[in-house]
């Protein structure tokens, strides 16, 4: 695992958007994963400056969805798939058709979610998984317990979670689902490349515990160590808890420009 530690949210952001641009620049077509929630807001930011600027060509690229709530309606401004369209889709200048992402308002749940495990393998794998990471160490809905096996499915989503998205509700949690379909820890592993951002004191313990402690479900995030190709990338309030900070600068610092992120 990689450590990268960088001034502010925006540094954070303009580096992986650069990483995004130089994937896409070797592969067009790249299937990227996104997420949701106020973090990766400067990821998409710099990278729809660049495709605007022109420094990268993004209109043969594949967005898909980390996870979705359970019963929200398709349309309704906070379902994941309306959050993604609005953030990254339409200011990449991508159409729906290049968007993929697990169906909330099924039926079968269960289905759903085996098809959305099976939609990803059928498009080739996703190249690149933007995750953020929750106060207790989630990732996608992966909550604390969950199987680092796990495969795309519907999870509860714990009492702490739904306090923290009720600010996407106006401030109402009772408008928060309690179910969401979320790809499984399993399968966000099987992405070529996950890089993790966080941002602010808030996240400061849960990072360190990811990165330093030891792999366990109790931390979903601390299976990145087991990828061989994971970047977190971390403001210095998001530092601050490390243990080996010193360490991750220099490592760092000496690293050649030529391997990217």
């Amino acid at each position: 695992m990689e450590v990268v530690i960088v001034p502010d949210a925006q540094a954070g952001g303009e580096l992986i958007a650069e990483a995004m641009a130089a994937l896409l620049r070797r592969k067009p077509h790249a299937l990227l994963g996104v997420a949701t929630g106020s973090t990766p807001l400067p990821v998409y930011e710099a990278l729809t400056t660049k495709v605007r600027s022109g420094a990268v060509d993004a209109s043969r690229a594949r967005i898909c969805q980390l996870d979705e709530y359970v019963g929200l309606p398709a349309d309704h401004p906070e379902s994941y798939r309306s959050v993604v369209l609005r953030e990254v889709v339409e200011p990449l200048g991508l159409s729906e058709a290049s968007f993929m992402g697990p169906d909330g308002t099924a039926g079968d749940v269960q289905a759903a979610c085996d098809d959305y495990d099976s939609a990803l393998a059928a498009a080739g794998g996703v190249d690149l998984q933007l995750l953020g990471i929750g106060t207790d160490g989630h990732i996608g809905f992966n909550e604390p317990c969950s199987s680092l096996a796990s495969r795309t499915r519907i999870k509860t989503l714990t009492e702490q979670t739904r306090v923290d998205n009720a600010r996407f509700f106006g401030g109402d949690i009772d408008q928060v689902p309690h179910h969401v379909i979320t790809q499984g820890i399993g399968t966000i592993l099987d992405a070529r490349h996950l890089v993790l951002l966080a941002t602010g004191a808030g996240k400061a313990e849960a990072v360190a515990a990811s990165v330093e402690g030891p792999v366990s479900a109790l931390v979903p995030a601390s299976a990145l160590q087991l990828h061989p190709h994971a970047t977190v990338v971390v403001d210095e309030a998001a530092a601050s808890e490390l243990k080996l900070a010193d360490y991750f600068r220099a490592t760092y610092a000496a690293k050649p420009a030529w391997q990217g992120l």
